[in-house]
């Protein structure tokens, strides 16, 4: 591809200070893309096209932002844009943004809001971090059940440009107490005087404001459905968890779990944007823990040395084993930490996972023991190479149960599972694995 038929990103107009081009560009393109141009940039850099956008346009791509990019563009922005940026915003979207944001912007963004704005934000507020209550939006059109669908459809027509949405609509009784849903679809093509009870689904899945975020949104998923209705503790409707805000979290929660699985602190904001020292701190923690941990491996060599000095071959096989028996154990923990992340697999499995986990590390123990003893009996002789066959069997099994209770257990006393993650399953399995190759060998040598 020449240079002339390469496309030409926004970075590049800014680069140049062209102005007219970035405008010609910003109105080709859509709201995410141009979001995702912006979070690559500094944020001293992305205000300036930012500013440049229409006013139509501006809340669609400020609310592509992540909640720390929103931030930056606010802190560039003046009094009056600043208030009516955060003003348009969803009352869940500001809500989520002040919760992150320092004090001083907090602070600056609640006092520039409207009186009706401020009460529905500090209300989102008043939920736990993390709860539904926080993700939740209140702009719905709420239906009372004796309703006719011909009346429904009126206040659909009255209230539903204000709505986040309208393609499933909350009942309620007299006490505001959730009915069921209805679809809107279901409304358009049935008789105009049929009654809203009739039509209402009330097996619709609900969630309660105080319960989990992540949870709802994995229930929405489950479900297939486009919005969750939220409700107090005496079962009262409050909002809706919409579509993009489940997935919004589910991508989170994933993101934040495979960050922790790699050995590493989560790092919010796009990976292009940040720098350099905030990446090496959120991998270091878990480094220097897993060095320190490691130290195991050595203390293990260290009480075999008579061993190894009596027969030396045997230090020939140690990086395969703890290898494969680390390879084993992270293949575990990595299945059941996703299999708890999606609902496939609960506490009280622990003796199902256990089971099934160590019959799969015997299988595959038996499979890399025929190569094993293959190789050995080439490399070192038939009695080195039967032990370290038989510690291949005995350490696949044993890093096959560690990798799969090991997240089990973090569950079961409040840690993420995630945060066992496979680097530190790994670490565990190559010292123990160790310990049992060692044992096999001199009962199996004699020495």
């Amino acid at each position: 591809m020449t240079d002339a038929e390469k496309p030409i990103e926004l970075a590049d107009l800014l680069d140049t200070d062209d102005l007219i081009g970035m405008r010609l560009w910003l109105a080709e393109h859509p709201p995410y893309e141009i979001a995702d141009a912006l979070a690559r940039m500094p944020p001293e850099r992305a205000i300036i096209p930012f500013r440049l956008l229409d006013k139509n346009r501006e809340l669609e791509v400020f609310e592509e932002l992540d909640p720390g990019q929103q931030q930056a563009i606010l802190a560039g922005l003046r009094d009056t844009a600043f208030r009516e940026l955060v003003e348009k915003m969803d009352p869940d979207d500001r809500a989520r943004l002040i919760e992150e944001a320092p004090a001083k912007i907090a602070t600056r963004a609640l006092a520039g809001l409207s009186p009706a704005e401020r009460r529905m934000t500090a209300a989102l507020l008043g939920y736990p971090e993390g709860s539904v209550g926080r993700y939740m939006t209140p702009d719905t059109v709420v239906l009372h059940r004796d309703l006719t669908v011909a009346r429904a459809l009126e206040v659909v027509r009255a209230k539903g440009a204000e709505a986040e949405t309208v393609y499933v609509l909350p009942v309620v009784d007299n006490g505001r107490r959730l009915s069921g849903m209805v679809q809107l679809s279901d409304l358009v093509t049935s008789a105009p005087d049929s009654l809203l009870k009739d039509l209402v689904d009330v097996f619709t899945p609900r969630a309660h404001a105080t319960g989990s975020a992540e949870d709802a949104a994995r229930l929405m998923q489950e479900a297939n459905l486009v919005a969750l209705p939220v409700v107090d503790s005496e079962d009262r409707f409050v909002g809706l968890l919409t579509f993009d805000d489940a997935l919004e979290l589910i991508e989170a929660a994933d993101s934040e779990d495979i960050a922790r699985q790699s050995a590493s602190q989560p790092v919010h904001g796009h990976y292009v944007a940040v720098g350099v020292l905030r990446l090496a701190r959120a991998r270091s923690v878990w480094l220097l823990l897993l060095i320190v941990a490691s130290t195991l491996t050595v203390n293990v060599m260290q009480g075999f040395e008579a061993t190894l000095e009596q027969v030396t071959a045997l230090a020939l096989f140690v990086p395969m084993l703890t290898g494969t028996g680390g390879n084993v154990g992270s293949q575990s923990a990595t299945a059941v930490v996703r299999a708890l992340a999606v609902g496939d697999v609960r506490l009280r499995d622990l003796h199902r996972v256990i089971w099934k986990e160590s019959r799969v590390g015997l299988l595959l123990g038996f499979m890399l023991a025929g190569i094993a003893l293959v190789i050995g009996s080439l490399l070192v002789g038939a009695g080195i190479a039967t032990a370290v066959a038989l510690s291949v069997v005995a350490i696949c099994t044993w890093a096959a149960i560690i990798g799969s209770t090991m997240p089990l257990l973090a569950r079961r006393v409040g840690v993420d599972p995630a945060v066992v993650s496979a680097p530190l399953v790994s670490t565990l399995v190559d010292a123990t694995g160790l310990l049992i190759y060692f044992s096999v060998a001199r009962a199996v040598l004699g020495v």
